[in-house]
């Protein structure tokens, strides 16, 4: 069978530990393709020294049960490569630089992180050559970066970004929460109840978003907040003073040893 007589095809690439959130892009990826593939793959290219590569969650017996009761029988490609088979050479010679954006909110607290998510995207992409790429709206500088280097570098693939899967409380759904314990599992939900201030506060404009959503932030021991942003959608860079319109507030935080990060999608006005 021909690649153009086995119709679209839809990428969604994972580093595994998957969750609803996860299953979201997934049932997506059914709606908008006739082929799922499902990438996982913890790309060490995107750590950096700072970070523990060793203790990013895998779970991949689990992630194919997860995709197996998941998939209603629909044809789904499970793509699970090695280190050694993404890179045969160990680290790439050919380099992609994130530019500006990419050093930016997590390009400034992961020194390269983004530039090895575009190198591991770019050779997915390559590998499995799809229709369509998914990814969630909770990353959202991620979901930036990506998209801009679909455009720059003419790439023939459909960039479909998805909102953010949240608990009932409002927490948005990481592979990282499996390492909250109860109390910061409950203080975590400080980082949704800022974006929802931020949304209140939105009519007031960008002073009073940065108000309300530092006020909201507040008070919580257990929660480090490492910034808090509001940038333009198009550019990801911060908003001026008298901007109206869309615009996304970031924000990051160590709750414990756990590091999380959320963002909304707010209208200013004032």
């Amino acid at each position: 069978m021909s690649r153009a007589s086995a119709g679209r095809v839809a990428l969604v690439p994972t580093m595994g530990a998957l969750h609803a959130g996860h299953l979201a892009l997934i049932a997506r990826a059914r709606e908008i393709a006739d082929i799922v593939v499902v990438s996982i793959f913890v790309n060490p290219l995107q750590f950096n020294e700072s970070e523990d590569l060793d203790r990013y969650p895998r779970a991949l017996d689990a992630d194919l049960a997860t995709i197996e009761a998941a998939s209603g029988g629909a044809p789904t490609i499970v793509f699970a490569p090695s280190v050694a088979e993404m890179y045969p050479d160990g680290k790439t010679q050919t380099k992609l630089t994130a530019g500006n954006v990419g050093n930016l909110l997590e390009g400034r607290s992961r020194a390269g992180h983004f530039d090895g998510v575009l190198v591991v995207v770019n050779k997915l992409l390559g590998i499995v050559q799809p229709d369509a790429v998914l990814f969630g709206q909770k990353d959202a500088q991620q979901v930036f970066v990506v998209s801009r280097m679909v455009r720059d570098l003419n790439i023939a693939v459909t960039v479909e970004v998805v909102e953010t899967v949240r608990e009932k409380d409002g927490l948005a759904l990481s592979s990282r929460n499996r390492f909250l314990d109860e109390r910061e599992r409950l203080a975590a939900r400080v980082l949704s109840h800022t974006l929802e201030a931020a949304d209140s506060a939105a009519d007031g404009g960008i002073d009073a978003v940065i108000a309300a959503a530092q006020s909201a932030s507040m008070g919580e021991p257990l929660v480090d907040l490492e910034y808090l942003a509001v940038v333009n959608p198009t550019t990801f860079l911060p908003v001026d003073d008298g901007y109206h319109g869309k615009a996304i507030v970031l924000v990051a935080a160590r709750v414990g040893a756990t590091r999380l990060i959320d963002n909304a999608l707010v209208y200013l006005g004032g």
